[in-house]
């Protein structure tokens, strides 16, 4: 069997783990230049289910495909470090302020740029916004089947695809065909660390917009490893229709933002003992807390 041609759809997050008072703006909207950035967790979880996939099938070459600014094509180097094969920042100003509509659009237009492709994996949500709507989304622009909820890939081959799928209340085991989108939940298996050899290899890997300010040397060490090149496409790349890309193509609109503060109460601290329990239990049940 040949191998398959898989892209994994990440995106570049801020780390929602470490919001402080800074985190929003005046105008409601994130203060991405205070929060750090990072891989989006359920793209690294999708990201591994492809690389099990390469394992178990030689020949499968890994695209990553991320929207986003320059820096965005960080990711795209953590991907080359676990094991993908290339990737591809879409950048361009157009892009800008993009909701789930319009940023599945300008997806589902670049992966038809890109050819023939078995498999678009992604995580099932990312962290900045919750919605889950991106890759179903990017399904319904391609005409393609989907599969949802996933934990684990069983098998990709003979036109086939087999996932095993985490529901609310248990699990199923499904199959399609190919070309198919699978979006990865949090319960599938952590991606695997860095591989040392791959850093090694790629941790000079830019893309066009990294490099306007690289000094000869650099270039020349570029023009002599074309792997390090990641690629870069603009709007004038892919086939678009500029009223359905950016805020002119986005119809979802935030009417109000409320920061949420949790403030810490009184806090009562117990031995592990029978007489602390039972004095505890007599409190709930004296404020009817219980009972």
């Amino acid at each position: 069997m040949k191998g398959l041609k898989i892209v994994v759809l990440a995106k570049q997050v801020p780390d929602t783990r470490n919001v402080g008072k800074d985190a929003m703006k005046a105008d409601g909207t994130v203060n991405r230049a205070v929060l750090p950035a990072i891989f989006n967790p359920e793209d690294l979880n999708a990201l591994e289910q492809a690389l099990r996939l390469k394992d178990k099938y030689p020949g499968t070459e890994i695209t990553i495909l991320t929207m986003g600014p320059g820096r965005a094509a960080e990711i795209i180097r953590e991907g080359l470090y676990r094991g993908a094969d290339n990737g591809i920042l879409l950048s361009d100003r157009a892009f800008a302020g993009s909701d789930t509509l319009a940023t599945s659009y300008a997806l589902s237009c670049t992966l038809k740029k890109m050819g023939k492709i078995d498999i678009i994996i992604a995580g099932r949500q990312a962290i900045d916004g919750d919605t889950a709507q991106v890759g179903p989304q990017v399904a319904e622009k391609l005409a393609i089947p989907q599969i949802t909820y996933a934990e684990d890939v069983i098998s990709a081959e003979k036109g086939k695809i087999v996932v095993k799928r985490r529901l609310e209340r248990g699990v199923e085991t499904v199959e399609g065909t190919l070309p198919m989108v699978v979006t990865v939940n949090a319960s599938a298996p952590d991606c695997r660390p860095r591989n040392a050899k791959f850093v090694m290899k790629y941790k000079h890997a830019r893309a066009v917009s990294e490099m306007q300010d690289a000094d000869e040397d650099y270039i020349a060490l570029h023009n002599n490893r074309p792997y390090l090149n990641i690629g870069e496409w603009s709007v004038n790349d892919i086939d678009t229709k500029a009223e359905e890309l950016g805020l002119t193509g986005s119809p979802t609109k935030v009417k109000a933002i409320e920061n949420v503060v949790f403030q810490a109460k009184e806090a009562k601290v117990l031995e592990p003992s029978d007489a602390d329990m039972d004095e505890l239990m007599k409190e709930l049940i004296a404020n009817h807390t219980i009972g």
